[in-house]
């Protein structure tokens, strides 16, 4: 498996994602060798046990990687690797266009199968030993996601090498070269899976090179996993892929009464109710839309008070809006949040809102209904699929998302049915069942390349 992101270093839905997966797919008895950038700040993370193979030397390892093992992932072997994949980066930003392409330049690596899907020869050990340290020699990275995207490929497929697995999976464009490089050195079959696409980050001004990459690896593969049929829907249309190869597979929450052990900081003010977005502060979460509404319910009710709760490139852009609509003093902008604020800011609200202009899926509602947090989604969501009790609204329109927001604060009745039937109902979405149903993937992508096991 092979992802950008897992907790306790998150940056958005995806790193919650690998969780849950994981975690389930290892309680299912699968062994997981899960291939991650290398953490930020390793000594933050309480609850992992750091290890040295003893494959490598201490002085290479040292630049090159870390194994580090959970407790509570007892199936579950990690691999950090140097490399600094940040995802959310403005599209502006022109480390974009200062690269070829990733999938370009893996002569390193390039080594072709040999025979009933086993490795080929590998790379004679200097060759190796160069290729890591030119990969990995720098503590400090440039900043190029395409450069980092690459770096992160070539180790992927060094590691590899010594590793035993049935099935390459890959999580999001970041990982699809080195998906498709370490299926290919080792006639392993390919699953990705697509959390987002280019489309739903940009709209119609999408990055030329992450489309690229984004249909290369969806056609390299053998089964892709979409995360909605909105999601698929996209892929299908999009970048032409085969329908038949494309399955969806909702992500999930497993609820066990999350933040009940939680304090609560001292409310803002007794009379006041809570209205929340969290979430990354984009273009693709429609923070304007947010704001706009934010403004008409004002209009309505004064004792509520908007709370943002998040990061983006849009933070600046939405600070100054909401005091152009002369909103500023009942909107607070708290920046990202982690771990127990999260939990204590889903407990102080009455309302969670996510007017997400496409949104593939959304755990947030998830996490917001496991709080007991009433929801209202735009319909331009995946988890408004398999939804029943919560809000629904077009993104666009400012009006009916007032409207509702308005009804759920001045009626109590309506909150706490919205309250009852949503945690109710998300009890039934369990990570241990996506699992299963990738699981079911990893056999049909076996099937599809006869004696790759």
């Amino acid at each position: 498996m092979l992802g950008w992101e897992f907790p306790p270093f998150i940056s958005g839905g995806l790193g919650t994602a690998c969780y849950g997966l994981t975690r389930a797919l290892s309680d299912l008895g699968h062994h997981v060798i899960f291939l991650l950038p290398q953490p930020v700040a390793t000594e933050f993370a309480t609850h992992v046990q750091l290890k040295t193979p003893a494959s490598a030397s201490p002085e290479l390892l040292a630049e090159v990687y870390k194994a580090y093992t959970l407790s509570e992932f007892k199936n579950v072997e990690f691999r950090a690797i140097p490399a600094m994949l940040q995802p959310y980066r403005s599209p502006d930003d022109t480390s974009y266009e200062r690269t070829e392409s990733v999938t370009q330049s893996m002569d390193v690596h390039d080594y072709q199968p040999q025979g009933g899907g086993a490795a080929g020869a590998a790379p004679p050990p200097s060759v190796v030993a160069e290729a890591i340290r030119a990969a990995g020699a720098s503590a400090h990275y440039g900043g190029d996601m395409f450069a980092e995207a690459q770096r992160y490929a070539r180790i992927a497929v060094l590691l590899a090498r010594d590793e035993n697995f049935d099935v390459v999976h890959a999580h999001d464009w970041m990982t699809y070269p080195a998906g498709m490089a370490v299926a290919r050195a080792r006639g392993k079959p390919l699953v990705v899976h697509v959390h987002s696409t280019e489309f739903d980050r940009s709209g119609e001004n999408v990055n030329q090179k992450i489309y690229d990459i984004e249909r290369e690896g969806v056609h390299a593969a053998d089964r892709t996993i979409a995360v909605s049929h909105l999601t698929r829907n996209i892929l299908v249309a999009r970048y032409a892929a085969r329908s038949e190869k494309v399955e969806v597979v909702y992500n999930a929450i497993d609820y066990n009464g999350n933040g009940d052990k939680v304090e609560l900081p001292p409310a803002i003010q007794r009379d006041e109710k809570i209205v929340l977005f969290l979430g990354r502060i984009t273009m693709q979460k429609g923070p304007e839309y947010f704001l706009a509404a934010a403004k008409k319910v004002l209009g309505h009710v004064k004792n509520v008070r908007f709370v943002m709760a998040g990061s983006g490139d849009m933070t600046r852009r939405s600070i100054e809006l909401a005091a152009e609509l002369g909103i500023g003093h009942k909107v607070v902008f708290t920046g990202f949040l982690r771990g127990d604020d999260v939990a204590r800011i889903f407990k102080m609200a009455d309302l969670y809102v996510m007017p997400s202009v496409s949104e593939p899926f959304g755990i947030a509602p998830l996490e917001a209904l496991s709080h007991d947090v009433p929801v209202l989604i735009s319909k331009q969501s995946g988890v408004s699929e398999i939804l029943t009790h919560v809000l629904k609204v077009d993104f666009w329109d400012i009006d009916e998302m007032a409207n509702k927001i308005i009804a759920v604060l001045r009626h109590p009745p309506l909150q706490n049915t919205l309250r009852e039937h949503g945690s109710f109902e998300i009890q039934k979405l369990t990570w241990r069942d996506s699992a299963a149903q990738c699981v079911r993937v990893y056999g049909d992508a076996i099937a599809a390349r006869p004696g790759t096991r």
